[in-house]
């Protein structure tokens, strides 16, 4: 009788897994497979959704007023909270907060593009950067606050 070096392999994995102990898997299971594959994590996180897909929140009150908008991500606490808008996306605490109208904008850092309400391709990169920046659109604001807006 001839052994292959599939079957060669596969006594060993079968040993292994009948004496590794019981595995359990994380424990709550983590939240998502949404309709829409929509996913959310965290208090309130999301939860104003109605027929918005393809989005993810991940925080306190991310994309807490988003109901129809799409293609949207926001991690961090008050991330895009405001949100109507689509295809937006906010890292950090309070980035792109008050954006209700507002798509295709992009902050990355806590508290950046805050203001921003009805702006469009805007780009904020740095902790409050575009801050002060309310219905702007094309913008690149890089590093922290830039008064005078």
């Amino acid at each position: 009788m001839k052994t292959s070096a599939a079957s060669l392999l596969l006594i060993p994995l079968l040993a292994c897994l009948i004496v590794l102990p019981d595995t359990q898997a994380v424990s709550p299971p983590p939240d998502g497979g949404y309709p829409g594959a929509n996913t959310a994590e965290g208090q309130s996180a999301l939860s104003r959704l109605t027929s918005g897909g393809f989005n993810s929140a991940v925080g306190f009150f991310s994309l807490f007023s988003n109901t129809t908008g799409s293609f949207n991500t926001a991690v961090g606490a008050g991330a895009l909270d405001l949100n109507t808008g689509e295809n937006n996306t906010a890292t950090g605490s309070g980035a792109l907060l008050l954006n209700t109208t507002g798509l295709n904008n992009t902050a990355n850092g806590t508290f950046a593009l805050l203001n921003n309400s009805s702006g469009t391709g805007n780009i904020a990169i740095g902790y409050q950067a575009g801050y002060a920046l309310t219905s702007g659109s094309n913008n690149i604001e890089l590093g922290g606050f830039r008064a005078g807006r």
